[in-house]
């Protein structure tokens, strides 16, 4: 299910850009850095901006571009939050507007979760974000109509 009342792009406006030698770079507040713009890094700057205003998730449980290691494959997940007792909770994949939400997108992630085993999930490219809720004892999912709260 699309979550079409997430408007990620409202947040553009809150993000800090800077130039420097001709490169672009953005502000990331959980790392308190700047890093080369990109298109991806720009959607994970707007759905991290999201979930830290709206959602209220705190930056402590917020993990960037954390390292997995999945069948002897190093793997990278772009934001992984934690719950209240700092065990996985969710996993977030972003991808470039250009880049459609398909099923290639959604595997890939499950594939992240393989190693991960949290209760949710959340794809987006900044213009279309989905969130599953994963049963794993079941072996199953559904798509939800929001991102769960803290």
């Amino acid at each position: 299910m699309l979550l079409d009342h997430i408007n990620l792009m409202q947040y553009q406006e809150l993000l800090q850009f800077k130039t420097e030698e001709g490169k672009r770079f953005i502000f990331d507040p959980i790392r308190k850095k700047y890093l080369v713009f990109q298109p991806e890094e720009l959607v994970r700057q707007l759905i991290l901006q999201y979930l830290l205003l709206e959602k209220h998730y705190p930056g402590a449980k917020i993990a960037l571009e954390v390292g997995l290691n999945i069948n002897d494959m190093q793997k990278r997940c772009d934001i992984l939050i934690y719950d209240n007792t700092f065990m996985p909770f969710m996993i977030v994949e972003c991808k470039a507007p250009k880049v459609p939400i398909s099923e290639a997108v959604f595997l890939q992630i499950a594939t992240y979760n393989l190693a991960l085993k949290v209760p949710y999930l959340v794809v987006s490219n900044g213009i279309r974000t989905y969130c599953s809720r994963i049963d794993h004892e079941k072996e199953s999912f559904e798509f939800l109509n929001d991102i769960p709260n803290p």
